[in-house]
């Protein structure tokens, strides 16, 4: 009977041991796979840290950067704690339970690391939250600021115009190269019977004259609304804005105000290429009638009037599009004037987009200056 115990303490012994050496073999097996991860792992570390370096503001180069290094040492980390356990488990399988001091030796460091570790990865994980936050905060900044641009074109020159009845209105806005356009237009009611439409530009770019143009803007529907001649809101106007700081600045400025019941149009240019109209089989130049606004604050305006039928047209622009230049060539009022003669029936937005095409064709490539262009067509 003893032997017989004997033998089936033997057999599962054996058993045991058989076990061991699987589990051992498999722990092997798991360090050997985290080790070839860890080796990759450590190869993309330093691809980052040279795509790091080679673009300092890279904030995705820099978490990547971060999480394959924490990955690389959880790898590293899992990969010993596997081989610690094959050799325990190997050994235990071979010199048996009692051999069983060598698993908790060799796998006790490596929990300690683990513990102590902890410290260093919830660290690592909270300046990378901490480094993302800050990079998004500065992704936002450099979005609204990139935004600003278009927002201040939405103020200058609106995608959307009041419904005018009994004209038809067709626009183009174009900034040019720089940040901040300086060109602005605007068609409104100023009475239940008259219509104005305003085109200018302020002289120079970037923020500042992109305030004034908005400034000049919004003041002008003020006084065209108390004063009934234009002439006067330009007189008005140019007072005002004569009195800023910005003496560097100055604004050419054209306002045509149509009146309905009258058929007339009443209009006022404060040193702006002349606006054109069609008229009696004529296209017609609407000159100066005063200085550039801002040059002398008691500088004195004046309007004119003509008959405007049903049919007729006004196109307005700045100087962007009559400036548009091929080698010393100009392209130039007659050219304006040519496309308007040629298909005086053509529906505004048609002739303004047909404008600008024509401008870039001759300048053989992009008119680099703001371009806006005003057509207004009485119905």
């Amino acid at each position: 009977m003893n032997l017989s115990l004997s033998r089936h303490g033997g057999y599962a012994l054996l058993i045991m041991s058989l076990v061991l050496a699987v589990v051992a073999l498999a722990c092997l097996g798991a360090a050997v796979v985290w080790g070839n991860s860890a080796r990759m792992r450590y190869t993309l570390v330093g691809e980052l840290e040279t795509a790091v370096r080679a673009a300092a503001n890279s904030q995705d180069s820099f978490v990547g950067l971060q999480l394959a290094q924490m990955g690389f040492r959880k790898e590293v980390h899992n990969a010993f704690l596997y081989l610690f356990l094959a050799i325990g488990f190997g050994a235990w399988a071979v010199w048996g339970a009692g051999s069983a001091w060598a698993l908790a030796v060799l796998t006790l460091p490596v929990a300690l690391f683990s513990i102590s570790w902890f410290r260093t990865a919830a660290r690592e994980v909270t300046l990378t939250r901490q480094r993302l936050t800050i990079e998004r905060r500065a992704e936002e900044a450099l979005e609204q600021e990139n935004l600003a641009p278009k927002a201040w074109a939405g103020r200058l020159a609106p995608d959307e115009l009041p419904d005018l009845t009994g004209y038809e209105v067709g626009r183009v806005y174009q900034a040019g190269s720089g940040l901040m356009a300086g060109d602005f237009f605007d068609v409104f009611r100023v009475s239940p019977n008259r219509v104005a439409a305003v085109i200018g530009d302020v002289a120079g770019k970037g923020i500042e004259s992109s305030i004034t143009a908005f400034q000049a803007k919004y003041l002008l529907r003020v006084f065209l609304r108390q004063f009934r001649d234009p002439a006067q809101a330009l007189q008005e106007l140019n007072e005002q804005m004569s009195n800023t700081s910005r003496t560097e600045e100055f604004i050419s400025l054209v306002v045509v105000v149509f009146d309905s019941e009258a058929g007339t149009l009443r209009f006022s240019s404060a040193g702006h290429p002349a606006a054109l109209v069609f008229h009696d089989r004529e296209v017609l130049p609407l000159r100066s009638t005063g200085p550039l606004l801002m040059l002398d604050p008691k500088a004195t305006y004046y309007s004119r009037e003509m008959d405007m039928n049903l049919g007729d047209m006004v196109v307005l622009y700045t100087d962007g599009l009559a400036e548009a230049r091929r080698g010393d060539e100009l392209f130039g009022e007659d050219r304006i004037g040519a496309l308007l003669r040629r298909d005086p029936t053509v529906a505004p937005d048609v002739l303004c987009k047909s404008l600008l095409e024509a401008a870039r064709y001759f300048a053989e490539g992009p008119v680099e200056d703001d371009v806006a262009i005003l057509a207004i067509k009485r119905n």
